[in-house]
């Protein structure tokens, strides 16, 4: 029996990365929001790796941060391990990912929701979204209760319609054991919401008491710690950190895995759901890179009060008796007891095509979608999603324009613009290597180029908006003072450059041109600088960047000028593009089924060449004169 619960402006189901960081998102915008969760224990939950952050979604962290979100705060108060990756390499591919305590981590968001003016959290089962005329109007719950909303984002990872699958065992359940969502995929599928089945695993947990370290080598963490949170200093979150080992399988591992592989659901066709092509089980990687005599495994800890080592590298739905044999014949591994085995879990997602850039889906009004559920894979891909999707629901709500970052701002407009442009087949992971301009979209900058738009949005407070103008004040000042001041090629100036295995100088040359040199560094260059203030480490950074890589920059800069161009040619929501006869077939197919908002959207269609693009700006020409429309976008405002 159905019966009216209690109204809410929205409604979020799933209490994940994505959740949270949604419905943190609307509740602070003063939205009366509602966070469902099939179970208390899980908000925040890290089913699988015990880290966040690494190559490219540290990057994520800090936008997310940059934006107002919770999550570099979370996890720089519950970190117990802190590495910036990628240090040999330059500033682009800078990555920081930190080990957390789980329990701890999933303890401390829950605190933060629960405490958070605006927000009701309910363990409830949501099994239906609720339209009118192709609008949202509420959702329902398995007890019959109707919550009444104006906006609802789907949050549910992978939960929906969730099956653990290890050698011939299949349990119906969600991650770590939870309950399954069994019931909503009925209902996006009457909505008309294409799903697919995607996969992804995870890796045996081992008793730390049964591995033998000394057969390992030790990774510290780093001696100086960098927040995630823009916010935090560097000080203020110090704490001893624990190590993590690294290991290698053997010979023995791959001549194992070989002989069972008929035993792999993943090869007997028991599973059927694609999985992630960067993140492949150890079968998948012994029989595609047969190659390879060994495979790095890395030995985590999954907190500071429990003895369970997260053996990443290493993740499998073998049987458990071909698991156990597995597992040691790992060097440190021998004698290793497995308290959780290796799974993989199948689970229903959507294609991600289906939904506007805001993460709105098309033809259903206030209906928005976050996380894995959109195909893709990792809490920091989630979060990012999240916070996009309850920006919007908010925008939606308010009346205000949509809040879209392009690929030219920030990892989360490149990750949301290959979701919702670009076909993907398997659960999608970010990279570094997908972002053209990561030389701009660097993970130490994003304060300086996301913070003003939390601010606008009303997620960042004035005074955060404030230290950061004056840290940019601070970086262009010094620059600037740099590009003036010189050093003479006196005995003390060719003394200091000697010493510092650097050429010397036959006529004056500035500091910044010293800087520029690959050997030399703003800081080394302190006795050549008699009038250099005190600056903080982190505008320090950024006059060293912002020097030393001007050339590219400027470069990329310009590359981006271009960019733009395009992606400011909107084309109208309702364009018919059948009747483009120009456009080949194949064209008019892809654009009537992805409906690009901009030129620049349409150009990364796989299927559109640039001979349709050109076809396609013509027509908008003729169109946009004939119906008197504006054919520039005009900047998004706050909230």
């Amino acid at each position: 029996m159905s019966y009216i619960y209690e109204s809410y402006d929205v409604a979020v189901i799933g209490a994940g990365h994505a959740g949270c960081e949604a419905a943190l998102a609307c509740a602070r915008l003063k939205l009366n929001t509602v966070l469902f969760t099939i179970s208390t224990d899980s908000i925040a939950m890290m089913p699988c790796n015990p880290n966040i952050g690494g190559t490219s979604k540290g990057h994520l962290v800090r936008e997310i941060d940059a934006l107002g979100g919770e999550m570099g705060k979370n996890i720089d108060k519950t970190y117990i391990q802190s590495r910036m990756l990628n240090m040999s390499k330059g500033p682009a591919v800078h990555s920081l990912r930190a080990q957390a305590d789980k329990q701890e981590y999933s303890r401390s968001m829950r605190r933060v929701l629960e405490n958070t003016d605006n927000l009701t959290i309910k363990q409830v089962e949501i099994v239906d979204i609720l339209t009118e005329n192709g609008e949202v109007t509420g959702v329902k719950a398995y007890s019959g209760a109707i919550y009444p909303c104006k906006a609802a984002i789907i949050c549910t990872g992978t939960y929906l319609n969730a099956r653990c699958i290890y050698g011939d065992v299949v349990n119906y359940t969600g991650p770590g054991g939870l309950k399954a969502a069994d019931r909503l995929t009925d209902s996006l599928k009457a909505l008309g919401i294409e799903i697919r089945r995607f996969k992804t695993g995870t890796p045996a947990r081992i008793d730390k008491r049964t591995i033998d370290f000394s057969k390992m080598q030790e990774q510290k963490g780093d001696e100086k710690i960098v927040p995630f949170s823009f916010e935090n200093r560097p000080e203020d979150i110090m704490r001893e950190q624990v190590s993590c080992w690294l290991t290698y399988t053997t010979k023995e591992t791959h001549d194992i895995i070989r002989a069972n592989l008929d035993r792999s659901p993943l090869y007997s066709g028991e599973i059927i759901g694609t999985g992630p092509r960067y993140c492949p089980s150890i079968e998948d990687k012994v029989v595609k890179f047969s190659d390879k005599d060994r495979h790095q495994v890395f030995i985590e800890p999954e907190g500071l009060y429990t003895n369970e080592m997260y053996i990443s590298g290493m993740s499998s739905s073998m049987p458990e008796d071909v698991q156990v044999k597995m597992y040691r014949s790992v060097p440190g591994l021998e004698n290793s007891n497995i308290v959780r085995n290796a799974y993989a879990i199948e689970y229903d997602c959507i294609n991600p095509l289906q939904l506007k850039p805001t993460l709105e889906f098309k033809g259903i009004k206030g209906l928005f979608s976050g996380g894995q559920l959109n195909g893709s894979s990792g809490y920091e891909e989630a979060a990012a999603q999240g916070l996009i999707a309850g920006i919007n629901a908010a925008c939606l709500i308010k009346g205000k324009p949509p809040f879209i970052l392009d690929r030219s701002e920030a990892y989360i407009g490149v990750l949301i613009d290959d979701l919702v442009t670009k076909e993907s087949t398997e659960p999608y992971r970010m990279m570094t290597s997908r972002a053209e301009y990561r030389l701009l979209l660097r993970q130490d900058n994003a304060d300086l180029r996301l913070t003003h738009k939390g601010y606008e949005i009303g997620l960042v407070s004035r005074q955060r908006y404030e230290a950061v103008l004056q840290k940019k004040e601070q970086i262009e000042k010094e620059i600037k003072r740099l590009e003036i001041v010189k050093a003479g090629t006196g005995n003390h100036t060719q003394e200091v450059l000697r010493s510092l295995s650097s050429a010397e100088i036959s006529t004056a040359t500035t500091l910044a041109e010293l800087i520029r040199r690959p050997e030399l560094n703003y800081e080394m260059l302190k006795p050549l600088d008699a009038d250099r203030k005190e600056l903080p480490a982190d505008v320090i950074e950024q006059v060293n960047i912002n020097i030393k890589y001007e050339g590219y920059i400027k470069r990329q800069q310009y590359q981006v000028e271009q960019y733009k161009k395009l992606e400011n040619k909107l084309i109208p929501e309702d364009l018919d593009y059948m009747q483009i006869k120009s456009l080949r077939i194949e064209a008019r197919q892809k654009l009537m089924k992805i409906r690009p908002a901009s030129i620049g959207q349409a150009s990364r269609i796989s299927g559109v060449s640039p001979a349709d693009i050109s076809v396609l700006m013509i027509y908008l020409m003729q169109y946009n004169q004939q119906h008197g429309l504006k054919t520039e976008c005009t900047e998004n405002l706050s909230l």
